[in-house]
């Protein structure tokens, strides 16, 4: 399996790099980058010598292998993909052009996306949860990184809690805000600080409510925050319902997650860090029943750079491809 990486100098496109790097089928044969066009991968990144010694090229559709993912900014991928699509390529999209309704998509995102019979193709690549869709597809939206965390923690308990009472606390690492040098990720403004963003504005919301409505058709209305850590990697997101039936949660989890291989359902009233996934494409999850509020409080970790994007991205691509989906991917979490 060819691949070509579109957006091979962010986060996401390095770390497609490093895991494929290990993947028994397939074989990175071009990066693509048009800021950086010209240069080696290994000026850009050195710790890839002798791993990844590649040109960066400007995008040339043509040019492109069978299998391309794109780690792109949003808005870009928008405008790649319908030509990708005609050529015949398998497209794996870490971008969120893919994952709404044009109108949702322009209204918490600011920008337009591709006409709406290449939107109709998209299939979200949410596997624990849309594994025989992603078997069909051409073009995989693949999730962002908090509704990755939220949607795996909430999705079996949603029909045994209020749908309009969910609040997801998040909390995410830097990397999360990709390379490019912004004030809000300057080491001055991030060490020893603690801060939320994007409060009641952020553009994952209406991803998870539209991931959790298509599985049970309850309208669900989240109060998300999410809010910036200073540390690099690692996702943790505490969300809060209210239980509208009384069911054993934790037996109600182990049915809906068995045979997920990535998805690992710690012993109830445990609390999973995120250095406990550092690395990894698992997500881990524990729960929590509050009898005194009636909640139950659900604790799910990911890293946001691989289940939460490239090592979610290959899990698509080995199923889309008839492969285990834990081709490649069964590498233990980095410690300490």
């Amino acid at each position: 399996m060819n691949i070509s990486i579109i957006g091979a100098t962010g986060y996401s496109g390095v770390e497609l790099i490093r895991l494929l790097h290990h993947h028994p089928y397939a074989k990175v044969t071009s990066l693509f980058a048009s800021s950086q066009a010209g240069k080696e991968m290994t000026e850009v990144y050195p710790h890839l010598m002798n791993i990844a010694q590649y040109p960066l090229e400007e995008i040339d559709i043509n040019a492109t292998a069978e299998w391309v993912f794109i780690a792109t900014p949003s808005g870009i991928s928008s405008k790649l993909v319908p030509s990708l699509l005609e050529a015949g390529r398998k497209v794996i999209d870490l971008s969120g052009d893919f994952r709404l309704p044009a109108e949702t998509y322009e209204t918490w995102y600011g920008k337009t996306t591709a006409d709406s019979s290449y939107l109709q193709q998209a299939v979200y690549g949410l596997p624990e949860w849309f594994k025989e869709q992603i078997q069909q597809a051409q073009l995989i939206a693949n999730p962002g990184c908090y509704p990755t965390a939220a949607a795996l923690g909430l999705a079996p308990a949603m029909p045994y809690i209020d749908p309009k009472s969910i609040i997801i606390d998040a909390k995410s690492g830097v990397s999360g805000a990709g390379r490019a040098a912004s004030l809000a990720t300057h080491y001055g403004e991030v060490n020893e600080n603690l801060a939320a963003y994007k409060v009641a504005k952020h553009q994952h919301t209406p991803e998870i409510e539209q991931t959790l409505n298509r599985l049970y058709q309850q309208d669900p209305i989240i109060s998300f925050t999410p809010h910036l850590v200073p540390m690099t990697r690692g996702i943790l997101c505490t969300m809060y319902a209210t239980i509208t039936e009384d069911v054993n949660f934790q037996e109600l989890y182990q049915s809906a997650y068995e045979g997920k291989p990535f998805v690992r359902l710690r012993p109830q009233g445990s609390h999973p860090k995120t250095k406990e996934v550092y690395g990894s494409n698992y997500c881990d999850i524990a729960l929590h029943v509050d009898k005194r509020t009636n909640r139950l409080i659900i604790l799910s970790v990911i890293d946001n750079v691989v289940k939460g994007a490239a090592g979610q991205a290959i899990q698509n691509m080995n199923i889309m491809a008839g492969l285990e989906e834990t081709t490649g991917l069964t590498f233990s979490p980095v410690y300490p």
